[in-house]
């Protein structure tokens, strides 16, 4: 096993790689130190000739809950008043850390599947939506309540537009609703619905199956449905990134990053 973070664990199974989330007492809430993990780990998965597939997986109850709110509202309480004209370039900068882990996904020239065996929300659903293959079990409930807290799933809807279409994006990020995981499979997000006890059976079995195939032809598959379909999807991801950020920096982001923050804690 090679360990990238304290947070993030890294295996290597021929053909498989394996990016484990680990924080589940915090449902792996990602924080910028995870981000920059996952990156890595992406890179280094890339240079492992054994690796034919790579999945992406949450410990414990959860698949990933998005970002760190604890982390964000720390980062707005640090910000004292005569710094506040310099935030925006902060929130940018952090936005963009994240935006850096679904482009490395997505341009990474092996199959990634990500195997969801429970709640998912915010930037969570932009991983899994960056995934090439989505395999999840019946607790994979999905939600985006990031307008709740006075935030905008900026590196989501670019995503979610280009995988389900403008019609269910809207319904998906507006209503800040949670979604079974049977409603997402019929939408087409989740590929396969399977037991608890068989979610990483048949991310193995993925892998396997992928080791009859060109590694070569894949590759190429891949970076051309990305240069057609998603021809603008880079593009559109900055955009979501700038409007995150400008989002982080008003006084409803504040409150509601604040309010989630003291829920978590009474809970």
């Amino acid at each position: 096993m090679i360990v990238q973070n304290d947070a993030i664990d890294v295996r290597v199974d021929p053909p498989l790689g394996t990016i484990r989330l680990n924080r589940p007492d915090a449902g792996n809430a990602l924080t910028l130190a995870m981000a920059d993990a996952i990156v890595d780990a992406i890179g280094d998965l890339h240079l492992e000739k054994r690796v034919r597939a790579v999945v992406i997986v949450g410990a414990g109850d959860s698949f990933c809950v998005g970002r760190d709110l604890r982390e964000m509202h720390g980062g707005h309480e640090e910000t004292p008043p005569d710094k506040a004209p310099h935030a925006p370039q902060r929130w940018g900068d952090e936005v963009e850390r994240f935006r850096d882990v679904l482009v490395t996904l997505l341009e990474f020239p092996k199959p990634v599947i990500a195997a969801v065996g429970g709640p998912v929300s915010g930037f969570g659903v932009a991983m899994l939506l960056a995934s090439d293959l989505v395999i999840a079990t019946d607790a994979a409930k999905l939600s985006l309540p990031d307008t709740r807290h006075g935030l905008v799933a900026g590196l989501v809807t670019p995503l979610l537009a280009y995988r389900a279409g403008a019609s269910t994006a809207a319904r998906l990020l507006l209503t800040a609703n949670e979604f079974s995981a049977d409603e997402m499979h019929r939408l087409g997000l989740y590929h396969e619905l399977v037991g608890n006890d068989l979610l990483w059976a048949r991310a193995s079995q993925m892998a396997n199956d992928l080791q009859s195939v060109s590694a070569e032809a894949v590759g190429l598959t891949k970076r051309l449905l990305l240069e057609t379909a998603g021809e603008r999807l880079m593009t559109d991801l900055t955009c979501g990134a700038i409007t995150s950020a400008t989002a982080r920096t008003t006084e409803a982001a504040q409150a509601g990053v604040r309010a989630a923050v003291e829920a978590r804690e009474t809970e």
